[in-house]
């Protein structure tokens, strides 16, 4: 497989068009939901983040829920960026470049924290639901943290800060791997 895709080559065009699929579903689910939440906040003084997008099903009911397809569309969305834009990175100077290498890696720290923390907690949240002898509706579980009148869906923010581990830990991995030059790229 060809690491570097130049504009004039079809497999380009394939990667653009991918992108702006994901970037028009990302768009059109971030709309809903914002749009979700405001109605929610103004029917009941609070909401759920993310509960929407976890408990709405796209296109046909029992098929994939809104949050898969969000993940699903930053991860490959994500994936396409670093096919096409690579030649943009190689004109950044080394010190600029060690300065987002830092910040991306923490970031990665970050995101694997609360991927691993909301994970943990859903985990938690179902098993206490067993001991008690029924099994909770996993979609509904929340955790009132930051502030309490306004809990994030556990599902949501796992997937959430998991497709922000993959991508950040991705970034890392690419910012560290060598650069061609720009005498290279005119050759």
């Amino acid at each position: 497989m060809k690491v570097h895709l130049q504009e004039n080559e079809p497999g380009y065009k394939i990667f653009l068009y991918i992108f702006y699929a994901c970037a028009v579903i990302m768009a059109a689910i971030t709309v809903f939901g914002i749009y979700s939440m405001i109605q929610e906040w103004a029917d009941k003084g609070t909401y759920v983040m993310g509960e929407v997008l976890v408990k709405t099903e796209f296109p046909a009911p029992h098929f994939a829920k809104l949050t898969t397809w969000l993940f699903f569309s930053t991860i490959i969305g994500w994936y396409c960026v670093t096919r096409i834009g690579w030649k943009k990175t190689t004109k950044i100077p080394t010190w600029k470049l060690a300065l987002v290498q830092l910040m991306v890696l923490g970031f990665t720290v970050v995101c694997l924290y609360e991927t691993i923390y909301n994970f943990v907690l859903l985990e938690s949240q179902i098993t206490a639901g067993i001991v008690n002898g029924k099994v909770p509706d996993i979609d509904s579980l929340t955790v009132a943290y930051p502030d309490p009148s306004r809990p994030w869906n556990l599902i949501f923010a796992t997937k959430s800060f998991l497709a922000a581990t993959l991508i950040s830990g991705h970034a890392f991995y690419l910012s560290t791997r060598p650069r061609k030059s720009a005498q290279e790229l005119d050759a």
